[in-house]
């Protein structure tokens, strides 16, 4: 398993401006995180609940907020949630077939979480590929006070904003326990804080792509997600499910770059395509040519015969 760290700030999650910050800069080294409290979910264990972010108490706040791009984790498959109609689920239930789409939020986010999902929604209406019948997605709330009810309103509301059929089966919103929730975002490198003045959670913002067995292999930070990468990425993890012969040349010709989160040209790659192409192209040519002389050849003798 290859790990990869980021530093970014996520300044005052409570304003505007605070999200396109949040959602830019990426992930502060991990915690560890501790049971649910009386009043309220899983905090961190070595701070407790956040004071409010005021200017003292921010910084400490921030050191424990952020993602760790654990690529090539396996995710704990028989972690048990509740999905959008209340039905108990294994999240392995959500796996073996197609790739997936993880995204952490927390439905009553007043903003950040509002902007990954729909900058995820974004990036997906251009594809090809549709949710439910190439891939699925799956969100799930790291807060351990919501219900399912909840996620059934926003469920309603993205499935009809992304409009496509099957969009309802591929697409589910799932709540948990506390110890279910850690286990997850603790896999994938989701660290959070609460902060119980504000009443709100401090986090980052990413999505990240799951191959059909359960392996974390891609990781896509902020609330923009540029869709021919995630599409991409979906041909890589999807265990040779997915693509054309072309996704495969581009997917030898461009790299997935875990330091930028995205996709970069391979020079090495890119070169020995153009030059495969160019000595295609040559041959072409040249097998053209060769008929041409022949035909030219073969008409001066049946002209030099009639004669």
């Amino acid at each position: 398993m290859v790990t990869y760290r980021f530093k970014y700030a996520a300044y005052s999650a409570y304003t505007a401006f605070a999200a396109v910050l949040v959602s830019t800069l990426l992930a502060l080294p991990s915690g560890s995180y501790g049971q649910e409290g009386e009043s309220g979910p899983a905090i961190m264990k070595d701070i407790g609940s956040g004071p409010g972010l005021d200017a003292s108490a921010t910084p400490e706040i921030l050191k424990h907020v952020g993602i760790d791009q654990k690529i090539g984790a396996s995710l704990p498959l028989d972690l048990k949630f509740q999905d959008e109609t209340g039905t108990p689920v294994e999240l392995g239930s959500y796996f073996g077939e197609k790739p997936v789409i993880l995204t952490l939020v927390y439905y009553d986010c007043p903003m950040l979480c509002t902007e990954v999902l729909n900058g995820l929604n974004r990036s997906l209406a251009p594809l090809n590929y549709s949710i439910g019948e190439e891939f699925k997605v799956v969100t799930v709330s790291f807060d351990p006070r919501e219900t399912p009810q909840l996620a059934s309103q926003k469920k309603a509301v993205y499935t009809q904003r992304y409009g496509r059929p099957g969009t309802k089966a591929g697409w589910h919103f799932l709540t948990g326990d506390a110890s279910a929730i850690d286990a997850l975002t603790e896999t994938v490198g989701f660290n959070y804080v609460y902060d119980e003045t504000e009443g709100q959670f401090v986090h980052g913002s990413a999505i990240m792509i799951v191959s059909p067995r359960g392996t974390v292999s891609h990781y896509f930070f902020g609330i923009e997600y540029p869709s021919e990468d995630v599409r991409l990425a979906l041909v890589e993890s999807s265990e040779n499910k997915l693509g054309t012969v072309f996704d495969q040349v581009m997917l030898y010709c461009f790299n997935y770059d875990p330091e930028q989160g995205k996709y970069g040209v391979a020079i090495m790659n890119s070169m020995r395509v153009a030059g495969l192409i160019t000595l295609l192209a040559m041959g072409s040519f040249m097998v053209v040519m060769f008929k041409r002389d022949r035909r030219r050849k073969r008409a001066r003798r049946e002209s030099g015969k009639n004669a």
